[in-house]
């Protein structure tokens, strides 16, 4: 009983942005010395819980946020730790409280993440990259329009109409536009992988020397119809099979049709999937979805290979023609996708997964 599944998404990324915080994020290659845009592991993984969340009809998990009077300095940030909310038993969570007035500590609670999510990358070096945007605010098209135009001196004073007239007089300056600051744009062929953990995804452990929930937690889902059973990390709980199976088919859209939704709206982009490769073998995915180098005398170039032969289940989307040479293209391509990762999901047996010996 194959105990992980690894998947690989191909998107075609067209002049967008991945995080409106402080602009586009990179990193720099240090072979091909080029800048790399990125979308963070963490971005994608929140993007699949929102939408885990949001075709399940169930809000996230609330939390507490710790400050201390009267500077209120930053303190802990509390997590539920309920794996009765979605975002929490596929996110993960940490509750590492400090001390009260008392001297009295709650135990530190953590599960991690049956999702490991890599960042959203380039294919290659030389199929992704930045470019910069010029930007403006600008009403000078309507100059007749009573926008109002303030000009104030040195010392902070406001200028008249006539004071104002009399700065521009001889210069070409438009008080109607106002340049801000450029922006980085990411284009190109991106790559996402995620490893699904199965013996841990459905399955929160009951072992109390290095706890994921409280003893209380415990007894609570039990009542709730919780399995009890043990995996290679020991007795643990199970979510009633009626539950799994609500969340299974969610998961599989999830994981195939996340968007981020931190998009800006002037620079969106569909980010389309092109290709998806499935397996219970990691080492298939990099063959199945990759690139060539071209070694070009005056200037190296790479071509996006999709695979099917190296042993991995492949689903071609049909605008991937338009970037890759392929003949596997497919109308359903993604709900293939998704019933593949249903599939996997839905034969393991999560409530015996130990053979006896």
């Amino acid at each position: 009983m194959e105990s992980y599944i690894y998947l690989r998404g191909l998107r075609h990324v067209d002049h967008s942005v991945f995080c409106v915080t402080e602009g586009q994020k990179f990193y720099w290659d240090p072979v091909f010395t080029n800048r790399m845009p990125y979308s963070s592991g963490q971005q994608v993984k929140r993007s699949i819980l929102e939408l885990i969340g949001s075709i399940l009809k169930q809000e996230r998990s609330p939390v507490s946020f710790i400050w201390k009077a009267p500077s209120l300095e930053e303190g802990e940030v509390l997590s539920l730790c309920d794996p009765q909310y979605f975002d929490q038993i596929f996110g993960g969570w940490m509750h590492t409280a400090q001390k009260d007035d008392a001297g009295n500590k709650d135990r530190t609670l953590k599960r991690r993440s049956p999702f490991s999510i890599s960042a959203m990358r380039p294919l290659h070096p030389l199929l992704g990259g930045i470019d910069t945007e010029n930007m403006t605010f600008d009403r000078s098209d309507r100059p007749n329009i009573p926008n109002k135009i303030i000009v104030r001196d040195s010392s902070g004073k406001q200028l008249s109409n006539e004071e104002v007239k009399e700065l521009l007089a001889g210069t070409d300056r438009s008080l109607l536009r106002k340049w801000l600051k450029p922006g980085n744009r990411a284009s190109g062929l991106f790559i996402y992988d995620v490893a699904i953990d199965l013996r841990t995804l459905f399955c929160v452990s009951t072992n109390q020397l290095e706890p994921e929930i409280t003893k209380e937690k415990i007894e609570e889902l039990k009542i709730k119809g919780w399995i009890e059973s043990k995996n290679v990390f020991g007795d643990c709980l199970v979510m009633p099979k009626e539950q799994r199976e609500r969340a299974i088919p969610t998961i599989a859209k999830a994981l195939i049709n996340w968007r981020i939704t931190s998009n800006q709206a002037r620079t969106f982009s569909l980010m389309e999937t092109l290709a998806v490769a499935i397996s219970h073998d990691a080492n298939t995915l990099a063959g199945a979805i990759r690139a060539k180098l071209i070694d070009d005398s005056e200037k190296p170039k790479a071509k996006p290979i999709i695979d099917e032969t190296v042993g991995a289940n492949v689903f071609v989307t049909l605008p991937c023609a338009a970037f890759v040479s392929t003949e596997i293209e497919s109308s359903t391509a993604l709900q293939d996708a998704e019933d593949k990762l249903k599939e996997m999901m839905l034969t393991y047996d999560y409530e015996n997964q130990l053979v006896e010996a």
